[in-house]
């Protein structure tokens, strides 16, 4: 896998992955995550994740809902948690292989382009 710039992350579209993709490597995806400010891998590295802390409980649920829309689009469908109603993570992986593909990444950088209320 090729480590890609934030623009060409938001040029892609996220794309089905088989049993047979490979997750990308952990050396992927520490120079991947440099184009990523604030993501962070989790899960032995199979997963990433980004924290924020938002207004109140409606502005987490109206970002939610942004996200909802972004990744119903890529069919690429990440964990929401919302904890102490204004504590914001979203994980993201490839639930099919187990780990990182970059679909992971595209819709991270998608996620960093939606508005967000935040304290």
């Amino acid at each position: 896998m090729k480590i890609l710039t934030t623009d060409e992350l938001l040029q892609k579209k996220c794309v089905p992955c088989d049993n047979g993709t490979q997750a990308c490597s952990t050396t992927h995806l520490e120079e991947q995550l440099k184009q990523l400010p604030g993501w962070y891998a989790t899960k032995n590295n199979q997963r990433i994740r980004k924290d924020w802390k938002v207004k109140n409980f409606l502005a987490g649920l109206e970002f939610f809902q942004a996200v909802a829309v972004v990744a119903e689009a890529d069919a690429h469908h990440p964990d929401l948690h919302l904890e102490d109603y204004k504590n914001l993570s979203i994980e993201v992986w490839t639930h099919t292989i187990g780990g990182l593909s970059e679909n992971d990444f595209v819709l991270a950088a998608k996620i960093d382009q939606l508005p967000i209320t935040t304290e």
